[in-house]
């Protein structure tokens, strides 16, 4: 599953914010699900709280689209308030291509983050469906999402985004539902096929009636707008507002609503990259020493974050190592099974953990003595340190039989001049 371009990748933070210490981000609970009617219903409600003259309607003017209309009216469901976003037309089973709705976000008069973004989320969808049916996505013609509803839900929740100033979206595992549902391909499993692929890497789970509800819309906007980083649990920071979408049905277990939590973060929380990723560790205390830098570099070849080794005391004073690996927490049982079978060791601890981190950038530098990719460390949008990267030094350290720290030094200088 593809992930949205880094261009797209979004900070919480408009450009040129003075305060770049703080963002706002807003934190979704989809223990009911997350559908587009019920995403635009929570970004609605926050809205029209932060602005009392706020039209959904007026928002929507830009899209160049035909025979619809739209309301956003307050509701309950199981007692809990809420907007419901309701889109009318008129179409019957529309079967619209990805040029075809490129052309009408092309038409439209639109805010060009919105429009880049939606554009992003159709092209993902169109990449999702062609995987599923074999065809390249030029050939898909969108069904239930190719709807005026659905090109509604995408692109009205992304011009509700544009008008919040792009805070940064998290959520919580989301509920996906369970049983079955009635599409244009026939009685499916839930989630459908398109939901499921673009859940891959999100954290879900299935609780309640059986029913649909994380639909292929929620889980288009969720990907494009979260991604698999974005889960996690709600930040310290001030609530600005709490914004609530509806679904259509009423459900007596579970209230069928989104809530959006919007946020102020101060200080370092505003300045970091987060995520939660998995510890592998292992302690051993009968391998040769020389056997373990072919599993680290294993561990490394097959996707894990960083490997490193402690010398460790264990019971009875005997001295040993303890392995760690740092990973994806989805890859953390696939990578322990790794350490398993390439260690003596009879098994291994794996704990979810909490990262912030530097954004980072690489680029290629050419020096006299060769290229070299340089890793930049950003904090606040400014260069924070600059390093060259060791592997290249040491290729090149080979190569011309110059040592390390005079190559390095000479890199260094090279550059700064």
């Amino acid at each position: 599953m593809k992930n949205l371009p880094a261009e797209l990748k979004f900070s919480g933070r408009p450009a040129g914010d003075k305060n770049a210490g703080n963002h706002k981000t807003i934190h979704l609970n989809a223990t009911a699900g997350i559908s587009g009617d019920m995403f635009l219903g929570a970004l609605t409600d926050i809205a029209t709280s932060l602005d009392g003259n706020f039209s959904l309607a007026s928002l929507l003017g830009g899209i160049k689209l035909d025979g619809y209309s739209i309301s956003a009216r307050r509701e309950t469901r199981s007692g809990i308030s809420g907007i419901k976003a309701n889109v009318h037309s008129h179409e019957h089973h529309p079967h619209r291509s990805l040029s075809h709705i490129k052309a009408i976000l092309a038409e439209s008069d639109l805010p060009n983050r919105a429009r880049e973004t939606s554009l992003s989320a159709f092209t993902l969808l169109a990449e999702t469906e062609a995987a599923i049916h074999g065809t390249t996505p030029e050939e898909i013609h969108f069904h239930e999402v190719g709807a005026v509803d659905s090109i509604i839900d995408v692109v009205g929740a992304m011009l509700l985004m544009d008008r919040l100033g792009w805070p940064e979206v998290i959520s919580s595992p989301v509920n996906v539902g369970s049983g079955t549902v009635m599409c244009a391909h026939g009685l499916l499993p839930v989630p459908a096929p398109a939901t499921a692929e673009l859940l891959k890497g999100l954290k879900i789970f299935s609780l309640g009636e059986p029913m649909e509800r994380t639909t292929p819309t929620g889980a288009l906007i969720l990907r494009v707008l979260a991604g698999p980083e974005g889960f996690r649990d709600i930040p310290a920071g001030t609530v600005l507002c709490v914004g609530t979408g509806l679904g259509s049905k009423e459900t007596p277990d579970i209230p069928n609503a989104l809530r959006a939590t919007l946020l102020e973060i101060k200080g370092a929380a505003g300045r970091f990259k987060r995520d939660e990723p998995a510890l592998v560790e292992a302690n051993i205390d009968d391998m040769n020493p020389q056997d373990f830098a072919p599993v680290m570099e294993k561990l490394l070849e097959n996707g894990a974050l960083d490997v490193w080794c402690e010398n460790i005391l264990m019971k009875k004073g005997r001295p040993a190592v303890k392995l760690c690996c740092l990973c994806e927490a989805s890859e953390a049982e696939r990578l322990g099974e790794i350490v398993i079978r390439e260690t003596t060791t009879l098994g291994v601890r794996i704990t979810a953990t909490r990262r912030i981190f530097l954004e980072r950038e690489v680029e290629s530098v050419h020096t006299s003595l060769g290229d070299v990719r340089f890793k930049t460390a950003i904090l606040e949008g400014r260069q924070l340190r600059k390093m060259p990267e060791y592997d290249d030094l040491l290729r090149i350290s080979k190569e011309k039989g110059i040592p390390l720290p005079s190559l390095r030094s000479e890199i260094e200088r090279e550059t700064r001049a």
